[in-house]
């Protein structure tokens, strides 16, 4: 049996296919999707083993509502909905069961947390220098920290389109603000990153 490519069809027909019983289909989104939608609940909860447990329950919840999915929408955006409200919902019940601790020292705007993208930044160039390694490295924990503290009205939307794409239309659509609104998070979102990373530009450059 042929395998299902990435280019031979798109999303939305691979979620026709499984809405009539296609397993395979299935699990062609999943591997298109899986590790955007990871690293966007990574950005929002923080905690890696966390996110992966949430990833998995926003799969579930897709597979749950499948019949609900209408033939003319993006899957991308109808995912990043629900990925969007499983943080949202994860979040809520941490805040009401947790108590003050270092871990929710992230969400005065200090983040702190494990510098998650400076490992796989290290990672994805194993033959690579020791220096330019540490540079990415610093890079990557300084980008981070950059993003973690960004208003999180701001984060979201910068996540959304950087990490999953999602045109700032579909965006608008999931976070329930109009478009320009959209836009102007992202700009002030950008404008923000560039100010925090303005003294690495030379380290960034390196890594070209």
């Amino acid at each position: 049996m042929a395998s299902i490519s990435r280019e031979e069809v798109t999303d939305e027909v691979l979620m026709m296919r499984f809405q009539g019983g296609d397993r395979a289909a299935f699990a062609g989104l999943v591997r298109r999707h899986k590790t955007n939608v990871y690293n966007f609940i990574l950005r929002q909860v923080r905690m890696p083993q966390i996110a992966e447990d949430l990833v998995q329950d926003v799969f579930v919840k897709i597979v749950q509502n499948a019949a609900d999915f209408k033939h003319e929408a993006r899957f991308s955006t109808w995912a990043y909905t629900i990925a969007r409200n499983v943080c949202i919902d994860h979040l809520r019940k941490a805040a009401l069961r947790r108590h003050p601790s270092l871990d929710q020292a992230t969400s005065t705007g200090n983040g702190e947390e494990g510098p998650t993208l400076a490992e796989r930044t290290a990672d994805a160039h194993p033959t690579a220098s020791v220096e330019r390694v540490a540079i990415g490295a610093e890079l990557g924990v300084r980008i981070t920290h950059a993003v973690e503290r960004l208003p999180p009205e701001q984060r979201e939307v910068f996540l959304l389109r950087e990490l999953g794409n999602v045109p700032f239309k579909d965006i608008a659509e999931i976070t329930g603000v109009p478009e320009n609104t959209v836009k102007s998070r992202m700009r002030y979102a950008l404008e923000r990153l560039q100010e925090a990373l303005a003294e690495y530009e030379d380290y960034a450059r390196a890594l070209r």
